[in-house]
């Protein structure tokens, strides 16, 4: 957080967003928020999300507008799920973000967890970053590996991710995260601004079978995330 003139409020950091999203229920249990942060510099191959790679200081927007964007959002709301991007390559804003969620559920009496995705290991989060851990019900980490995204994941992308819970509501919803799922979570998909979102984790290959699919029945995709 960035200080300010005696007697003025705390000016919070910009955040670099790729995209806000409600309702998500494909990333984390029950109905969620879903923020995705623009900027990635870890470049795991087969990244469906090639879009959110490159920095973009034109897409940082406050983080008290997220946090109003958060609290306008109708019922149900079981949890808000942090992605990218790599959020902890923003670690000031992604903590001014977390820190704000922390209070507004805590002012609410709102029991909603907060999932965050990094590509980064837990062991490294937890010496460089444990004050944004503190703020995390959960975490999914590690980086992407392609040959290990396998049918019966849970969240996660590849078998080799790990999904470390960090308190007691974390604990409750994400205990059994790594054991195999009965069925895929499944994609969403939105459009907004002319432009189509796939929302989830696809299965490995899935998207390049989805191209061909569409091409098949005449319809060119144009530019897409996972090529980007």
């Amino acid at each position: 957080m960035t200080t300010s003139p005696a007697g003025a409020a705390p000016v919070l950091p910009g955040l670099m967003l790729n995209k806000a999203h409600y309702p998500v229920t494909s990333l984390g249990p029950g109905t969620r928020a879903g923020i995705w942060t623009q900027g990635c510099t870890i470049g795991c191959a087969g990244c469906v999300s090639k879009d959110t790679w490159a920095a973009d200081p034109a897409a940082s927007v406050d983080v008290d507008a997220l946090l109003g964007w958060l609290a306008s959002l109708p019922q149900p709301l079981d949890g808000v799920t942090v992605s990218g991007g790599e959020p902890f390559q923003q670690p000031k804003a992604l903590a001014a973000l977390l820190q704000g969620v922390d209070v507004w559920r805590a002012g609410q009496g709102l029991s909603v967890d907060v999932l965050v995705y990094s590509g980064y290991s837990l062991s490294w989060l937890q010496r460089e970053h444990p004050d944004i851990l503190s703020n995390c019900d959960a975490v999914i980490t590690g980086r992407y590996v392609e040959r290990l995204n396998r049918p019966g994941l849970r969240w996660r992308g590849s078998a080799n991710q790990r999904v470390t819970t960090l308190t007691e509501l974390g604990h409750e919803r994400y205990e059994r995260a790594e054991e195999p799922a009965a069925g895929s979570p499944g994609m969403q998909v939105s459009v907004e601004g002319g432009r189509i979102w796939f929302i989830g984790i696809p299965g490995r290959g899935d998207m390049d079978r989805l191209d061909d699919q569409l091409r098949t029945a005449g319809i060119t995709t144009g530019e897409v995330s996972w090529r980007s």
